[in-house]
């Protein structure tokens, strides 16, 4: 199973933009969501998480203010609401899922999360 990222495209600076993450039945119940980027020549790193069942969330500190990570229960979705994009914001994001582990209940090493996807651009412009 991959979790596929959509939402992506190119926008200006100052621009706005809403990536939208598919959940699929999983074989475990207690999970938080992660979104994920890796811009050009550099490494992915943790961008922002929400916890399945009470929507708790963490941002990486470059984000905070600007991203919004939610969820829809209805709809088995997670969101990542982007706003005032900056260049340093172009990157391939992708998101993943980390079961509940009570060794690192809120994680956001990405290497324990799973399920991951092709990623979906955002390219930022001047």
């Amino acid at each position: 199973v991959q979790l596929q990222a959509s939402g992506g495209g190119l926008v200006q600076a100052g621009d706005s933009l809403r990536l939208s993450c598919a959940v699929p039945e999983l074989a475990f119940s207690n999970y938080h969501m992660g979104w994920f980027r890796r811009a050009p020549g550099k490494e992915r790193e943790f961008v922002a998480a929400i916890k399945w069942r009470d929507a708790s969330t963490r941002y990486v500190d470059s984000v905070k203010g600007r991203f919004t990570i939610s969820r829809s229960v209805t709809k088995d979705t997670v969101y990542l609401q982007m706003n005032s994009l900056k260049l340093d914001d172009t990157a391939i994001y992708y998101c993943a899922v980390a079961p509940f582990s009570r060794a690192a209940p809120f994680t956001t090493d990405e290497t324990q999360f799973k399920h991951w996807g092709q990623g979906t651009l955002v390219t930022v412009s001047s």
